[in-house]
């Protein structure tokens, strides 16, 4: 399975005592009404086992969540199920619903548990390569990756590490095909919450024909930015989740009751905190890209998540991008994450992602020394 290139870069960091923007994790400690929930909850409420789907507030609060927001009309007690965090939720979809020899449709860059979790599973992966700066689908790239063999499309929207928001359009063709080849969507939707200017939104499970073929992922580490609770929930219909529910049984079988119960309590708040999450990250995606842009970066468009990607080689670097991470990494004393990392092969070689879901003064701080180097 290899390591990490988080971990790898991480370890990094912390050797050379560098401001880490490679791994994706916020500096604050989430709401503090969410934070006070899941206190008042250990010590009001039960802490033995929970039901295996989940404590019936939390599917409750999915469903009202999915209504809410997209209109969609779940079942709490046979469409909703709680995860150990969403990476054990894709864990669980997959492995559910694939057998070996199964081919997935996915796309990259793309986040780097997915070929892990789809090769240990047996499954082929199929790539459809999203080129940068803008990240596109080209739809020839995609009606290459079907066959006959096509068990399920992974679709991470909004995209980690493109920072790429699907359209409407773009989500229409890719259901054609699943519907073509009668086939499924496990979709990774943890930065559902985070998109920026204008840009919307839009579950792949609300186009026509895809209610029954979707199994929709969200996430309290992101969504709260308490990326520590690993809690995760998922949508699908009863025929898709059973299976699922079967796997997730035998890998964590269930997840902290009163963690659960704060999320619950954190996905019915009000309108505004959910506004007030994309304004807070777009106010930081900003700070940090002018302030790359003004070193010499130039920077791929960000239309969601809290990553940015930006281009080295106006700056005259003339390695590759793992050798550029480590150099400002050991040199500017901050690091950042190759992209190169988030492709099959390495033939895209210029590209870095910086997470900016930081406070102003790492950011700054990160900035100056950057400035120092390249100056």
């Amino acid at each position: 399975m290899g390591v990490s290139v988080f971990e790898e870069m991480s370890k990094l960091a912390m050797a050379e005592g560098s401001i880490n923007l490679g791994q994706g994790f916020p500096d604050g400690n989430g709401p503090d009404d969410v934070r006070a929930a899941a206190a008042e909850a250990l010590e009001d409420q039960p802490n033995q086992y929970p039901p295996m789907m989940g404590v019936p507030e939390l599917r409750q609060a999915v469903a009202r969540h999915g209504q809410r927001f997209y209109g969609l009309d779940v079942d709490w007690e046979t469409e909703v199920m709680v995860t150990t965090g969403a990476t054990e939720g894709l864990v669980a979809a997959l492995l559910g619903l694939l057998n070996p020899g199964d081919e997935v449709v996915l796309f990259e860059p793309l986040y780097d548990s997915y070929v892990p979790i789809l090769r240990r599973g047996g499954a082929v992966p199929r790539y459809v390569r999203l080129e940068p700066p803008d990240f596109a689908l080209d739809q020839d790239r995609l009606e290459a990756a079907f066959s006959e063999r096509t068990k399920l499309v992974l679709l991470n929207n909004p995209h980690n590490p493109a920072a790429k928001v699907f359209s409407r359009a773009e989500l229409g063709r890719i259901a054609a095909l699943i519907e073509r080849y009668d086939s499924y969507a496990v979709c990774d939707e943890v930065y559902e919450h985070i998109v920026y200017d204008g840009h919307e939104h839009v579950p792949l499970i609300t186009l026509p024909g895809m209610r029954e073929r979707c199994v929709k992922i969200g996430s309290a580490g992101k969504t709260f930015s308490l990326t520590g609770w690993k809690v995760g929930y998922m949508t699908a219909a009863p025929a898709l989740l059973a299976p699922i529910a079967k796997t997730h049984q035998f890998l964590v079988f269930t997840t902290a009751p009163n963690l659960q119960r704060a999320t619950a309590f954190g996905l019915d708040k009000d309108d505004a905190y959910f506004t007030g999450l994309a304004e807070e990250m777009r106010a930081s995606r900003d700070r940090l890209g002018a302030g790359l842009e003004r070193i010499g970066f130039a920077l791929a468009p960000c239309a969601g998540t809290y990553f940015i990607n930006a281009d080295f080689r106006p700056l005259g670097f003339s390695g590759g991008d793992v050798d550029f991470c480590a150099h400002i990494t050991r040199e500017a004393k901050v690091t950042a994450l190759p992209v190169s990392a988030f492709y099959a092969d390495e033939e895209i070689d210029s590209l870095i992602r910086f997470c900016f879901s930081k406070k102003n003064e790492v950011l700054d701080e990160a900035l100056a020394r950057l400035e120092r180097h390249f100056a």
